[in-house]
């Protein structure tokens, strides 16, 4: 069965132990006030979306687009570790981008850490390039910022 990415629910078991994986990698390695990951209500809340990256019932990964004034912001993208390396945080990305177009959302902007080598390369591979901080960010030791245009 081919890879499937559709809306989860935060609070479904899978999702959510994805994201307490990924919340607890965060929390490993950076400061508390350099730490900017959404918790399980504010996956809920309001024009935010998380999608799961699901195959043969495993949910290998997830990714969230939470829609902002004027743009889209990529939240909580996570792969669980057996899982990278074969594209599921690729396809999340491409995911995201093609929703955002598809609402109208001109780019996409993201801040992840400065230690998520991966996460930077990938995030470079597709088209995302350096920006300040954005929105509620403040520019910080371990934060990197980036935006892509996805209107065209």
């Amino acid at each position: 069965m081919p890879l499937a990415i559709r809306p989860v629910s935060p609070r479904d078991p899978r999702a959510t132990a994805l994201l307490t994986e990924s919340h607890a990698l965060m929390n490993a390695l950076f400061p508390p006030d350099e730490n900017h990951f959404l918790d399980i209500d504010g996956l809920c809340a309001e024009g935010v979306t998380l999608y799961g990256a699901e195959e043969c019932g495993e949910l290998l990964g997830c990714a969230a687009l939470a829609r902002r004034d004027g743009y889209g912001e990529v939240k909580s993208m996570f792969v669980a570790p057996e899982a990278r390396g074969i594209g599921v945080a690729r396809r999340l990305l491409l995911h995201l981008e093609r929703t955002a177009r598809e609402e109208g959302l001109p780019l996409l902007r993201l801040e992840t850490g400065d230690r998520l080598d991966a996460a930077v390369a990938l995030y470079e591979r597709q088209g995302f390039t350096r920006r300040p901080a954005f929105g509620p960010y403040q520019e910080n030791a371990s934060s990197l910022f980036y935006e892509k245009p996805v209107d065209a």
